[in-house]
């Protein structure tokens, strides 16, 4: 997943605190992947499969990083910075070639995702590590390569058919932070002076509703799914 332009803008226009707290499944993947590299030895493969643009390269210096995307999310995008361009359905790796693996908002733009899943377990070597992050409560983006949502139960299904364990599925936030997050993505969709009269009743709540948020402790409404899980020896 790469940011979208208009995020890029308010991410470098908002203190960062700010922007955490509005763009949480944003900042939450990055954490995510943060903490995931930090916990991957040096020296050893890692592939980000749908790596797109190649924004998670960074969290990786020490490693060898290989991006591999099919490259057609995105007309806007640049992929030249691709080591690979290829089909996630059919990796053009050896079995075991890498350490650890990401595949972060990818799963919903493909069409076979089972086949995808078992994939990244044939390239992953006897106890590779696995960081898969899914939407759930999405919009449709890269249309029209845009083809499921993922209930935490899908996911672990298609994982540990895939022969994957040690699977962790961790919701990112509940309904009171979903719903803050769809009344700012509203003000998008106002004309100006519509959108100048209501941005504070819709602003404010959007802001202050993730308060809330502690409330919701079964998180069946929430953002996306953050998965952590191995490759069984």
């Amino acid at each position: 997943m790469n940011k979208k332009p208009a995020e890029s803008r308010l991410r470098a226009g908002l203190p960062a605190p700010l922007w955490r707290w509005i763009f949480h499944f944003e900042a939450a993947i990055e954490a995510a992947v943060s903490g995931f590299a930090r916990e991957v030895s040096p020296n050893v493969r890692v592939l980000d499969a749908g790596a797109g643009e190649g924004q998670y390269r960074r969290f990786f210096p020490q490693q060898r990083y290989c991006g591999i995307d099919l490259a057609v999310g995105d007309a806007s995008w640049n992929y030249s910075g691709l080591e690979v361009r290829g089909d996630l359905a059919a990796l053009p790796f050896r079995d075991g070639s890498f350490t650890a693996a990401l595949n972060i908002v990818t799963l919903e733009h493909v069409t076979e995702p089972a086949r995808v899943v078992c994939e990244l377990a044939r390239v992953l070597a006897p106890g590779g590590r696995l960081l898969l992050i899914a939407p759930h409560e999405w919009e449709e983006h890269q249309q029209p390569h845009d083809y499921f949502r993922y209930t935490r139960y899908g996911l672990q299904y298609l994982l540990e058919r895939a022969g994957f364990s040690g699977i962790e599925i961790l919701p990112v936030g509940g309904i009171f932070r979903l719903v803050g997050r769809r009344l700012l993505n509203a003000i998008q969709f106002l004309p100006w002076p519509l959108a100048i009269l209501l941005f504070f009743p819709l602003a404010v709540p959007g802001v202050l509703l993730p308060l809330l948020d502690p409330l919701d402790t079964r998180r069946n409404f929430t953002l996306g799914y953050i998965c952590y899980a191995r490759k069984e020896s």
